[in-house]
């Protein structure tokens, strides 16, 4: 058989067309968040003549700001953002000096009124700085990496963001050809998009796209489920069965949570991508499929290579190109559009649409500028999907009301997420600018120690580092999420996926009954023993007719 010459590329991407390129010029820009007029959102201001070292006066009447790759805009246009110009200055370290005039537009950053002048680092303008404008409208204060403009029109991606801009040139790079493709991201940040999109730009656009989650399949059924069956082949096997990939014959096959595969199946997957034959479960001769396989992970494959839980054939040969979805932390400047893009699918199911129609410059935001600048600097560890689902509870929570209002319960869950996301500002600046500064909080407080734990990405996370912390946490997944710094259902992922770990439900009765007998019923001490989470531990024990003894 011939050799073909991408089965060799792994988890490297495929180089530029065209050789190589020259490095992205990265410019500091202001982008419209939230508008009065929800069309202005998107709207870009690149401040060249402040890198320049001219200093740039902003206000209600200039300068213009326009969509990315159009020369055509208008200023800000708020009546209540005063005539009376802020002033932006380069400074020499590559930051930016913001001056508020008094009298002037009140600037609120971080929740803090901002006056006299105040100081933004490199490292502030690389993660985004939330400027609320009067109350009214909302800049975000960013680089921008200029590397030439990407596909016009990716079917469903929303935004213009660098991150964004390089998939979508990756996505028309390797759509027309038939090589398979893994995409890596964390959860939520939009693979089966990606997917769907190169099948959409692909030859194979009329064929069949299925999508599978391996995931949710049970692992004693994922070969049937996959390859088919032939009848009788095991228990339950009334009929014989297609399969997904019989299903996706001359189309596309999309299987998300790749790295959850058993291992039987990743054997069988290997012979597919190998040799274009399955064998459907129970069948003697093999069937030729023609399928494209395009692969997602969330998880670190290379790091399962090494603790012998995936096959390093296998992850070679899915990477023909290798493909990875920013975070959407990692496109602040994409908030704004993609808020008011579900917002408007919401809208729409609601017959409400019209609302997002205004022209009126004058009009009551319907997004508040102080909601607008949480969502812009949180830090969405469930990324678009939880954005999405924020969006939606928004809406329909305040159905009839003049403006997007939170309850309680959305409250607290942009408050979590926009915890460890925020770009506070320095207790110094504040100062400097003459800005009153609130009381230190102790090193002990809830939010200092929040602050302290850097948001990662659960596929960071070793087993080491997981056993460690549950221990350090005497097993409360809770306080574990916090010290890794992931969402707490990573940490039930995780488990989950360890094959040292256990839950509670893993454990037989006898087990649970010897270690209560031991440990005289203290709950404490068995959560010590058997490590499991000691509310799992205690939910098992009521299920025996066994009461713990709690401290």
């Amino acid at each position: 058989m011939p050799h073909d010459p991408l089965a060799d590329v792994s988890t490297a991407a495929m180089k530029e067309r065209g050789g190589s390129r020259a490095a992205p010029r990265a410019v500091p820009a202001l982008t419209v968040v939230s508008h009065p007029v929800p069309r202005r959102v998107g709207e870009r201001l690149l401040l060249d003549a402040v890198v320049a070292g001219r200093t740039l006066a902003l206000s209600r009447n200039a300068p213009d700001f326009a969509k990315p790759g159009s020369s055509l805009g208008l200023p800000l246009a708020d009546p209540f953002v005063s005539r009376k110009p802020l002033e932006l200055s380069a400074l020499p370290a590559g930051g930016m000096r913001l001056l508020v005039p008094e009298d002037g537009t009140h600037v609120v950053a971080a929740g803090v009124l901002l006056q006299g002048a105040r100081d933004f680092g490199p490292a502030e303008l690389m993660d985004g700085v939330a400027l609320e404008l009067s109350g009214r409208v909302v800049l975000l204060l960013h680089t921008v990496e200029l590397d030439g403009e990407g596909m016009a029109d990716t079917p469903g991606m929303v935004g213009e963001s660098a991150g964004l801009r390089r998939l979508r040139k990756h996505i028309e790079r390797v759509a027309d050809l038939d090589v398979s493709v893994l995409i890596r991201g964390e959860t939520g940040s939009g693979k089966e998009l990606v997917a769907q999109a190169i099948h959409q730009l692909s030859p194979r656009r009329d064929g069949h796209f299925v999508s599978v989650n391996l995931g949710a399949i049970p692992k004693e059924l994922a070969a049937a489920e996959l390859f088919g069956s032939r009848k009788g082949a095991y228990s339950g096997a009334t009929q014989d069965r297609e399969g997904f990939f019989r299903a996706a014959h001359g189309g596309t096959l999309f299987l998300d949570e790749v790295g959850e595969a058993p291992p039987e199946v990743q054997v069988m997957l290997l012979r597919v991508l190998e040799t274009g034959e399955l064998y459907p479960v129970g069948a003697s001769q093999p069937v030729k499929v023609d399928v494209r396989l395009i692969a997602a992970t969330d998880a670190h494959l290379e790091e399962q290579i090494r603790d012998g839980r995936f096959k390093a054939p296998l992850l070679h040969r899915l990477a023909g190109y290798d493909l990875r979805v920013p975070a959407l932390r990692e496109r602040r400047e994409d908030v704004g559009r993609l808020f008011f893009h579900f917002a408007r699918e919401e809208l729409a199911a609601l017959g409400d649409a019209a609302r997002l129609d205004t022209e009126d410059p004058h009009a009551e935001p319907w997004l508040p500028a102080p909601l607008a600048s949480r969502l812009v600097r949180a830090a969405w560890p469930g990324n678009i999907r939880q954005l999405r689902n924020l969006t939606r509870q928004l809406i329909i929570g305040s159905r009839g009301q003049a403006r997007l209002q939170l309850d309680p319960q959305l409250e607290e869950a942009l408050g979590s997420a926009a915890g460890a996301g925020a770009a506070p500002i320095p207790r110094g600046a504040q100062a400097s600018a003459g800005v009153p500064v609130a009381p230190a909080q102790g090193a002990d407080a809830p939010e200092a120690r929040e602050a302290a734990v850097p948001r990662r990405k659960p596929s960071q996370v070793t087993e080491a580092e997981l056993l460690a912390a549950l221990r350090a946490s005497a097993w409360d997944l809770k306080a574990t999420a916090d010290a890794l710094g992931i969402p707490r259902p990573s940490v039930y992922d995780l488990i989950e996926r360890s094959p040292n770990l256990r839950t509670a439900g893993d454990l037989g009765a006898d087990e649970i009954i010897r270690c209560f007998e031991t440990c005289g019923g203290d709950l404490d001490a068995m959560v010590r023993t058997l490590e499991v989470s000691k509310r799992a531990l205690g939910r098992r024990l009521k299920e025996l007719g066994l009461t713990a003894k709690v401290p």
